[in-house]
């Protein structure tokens, strides 16, 4: 019992290094990357254009309905076989990033569709072109309505970064499988990774919570 703990208590710097250093920042890139590719899929979809909104729709089908893992898969070991070698850590933001964009597209698409349209013919009205009538008046409400589906969806990335681990790169999982391969103790050290990834996600859940709070307290102004 002793040794257990002993282990627990050594492996758990480790692997939370794993997150700190790998899992979280490997998050951060690819969410940013793929809210700009959301906001030009969602773009797209809102186009009048049929050859666009076409291609939007047909590129959130696909990354909706495949499996994250077959995605990282298909960068990773498939793209070498065209001549396209990545190393892993790119594999993986590319990967994470296009499954983003693929979700959040819809999510952002939604958004701005909650607008009211009497807020695009008011800017109309007051002069103001397409493009500047979404950045200053539509986007802004639309990130509002947002901000709940898109902090759920980091929160998922987060814990989708384990299955970087099949691309060798080294974060939180990765770390964890390295130590219970060493000292054989699978059950208590899997139990120590879904832990940390359990703290994390807490406390990015009770940060969504006061982000909601307080951009509730704006709009009441």
């Amino acid at each position: 019992m002793q040794s257990s703990l002993d282990l627990f208590g050594r492996a758990f710097w480790p692997i939370a290094s794993g997150a700190l250093v790998a899992s979280i920042p490997l998050a951060l890139a690819s969410m940013a990357i793929g809210l700009v590719i959301a906001l030009v899929v969602a773009m797209m979809r809102l186009s009048g254009r049929a050859w666009l909104s076409g291609l939007a729709r047909f590129y959130t089908s696909v990354i909706r309905g495949t499996p994250l893992l077959v995605q990282l898969f298909v960068v990773f070991y498939g793209l070498p076989s065209i001549g396209l070698r990545i190393d892993p850590w790119p594999s993986a933001i590319i990967a994470f990033s296009l499954n983003v964009g693929g979700y959040a597209a819809e999510v952002i698409r939604a958004a701005i569709l909650s607008v009211p349209k009497g807020q695009w013919e008011a800017a109309h009205t007051i002069g103001m072109s397409r493009t500047l009538a979404l950045r200053r008046i539509i986007l802004p409400q639309a990130a509002r309505v947002s901000v709940p589906p898109l902090s759920n969806t980091f929160i998922s990335l987060v814990k989708d970064t384990s299955l970087a681990s099949v691309i060798l790169v080294v974060e939180l999982f990765r770390q964890a499988q390295q130590i219970a391969t060493v000292s054989n103790q699978f059950l208590l050290i899997y139990l120590e990774a879904a832990l940390i990834y359990w703290i994390i996600c807490l406390a990015l859940s009770f940060g969504q919570d006061a982000l909601e709070k307080r951009l509730d307290r704006h709009v009441a102004r």
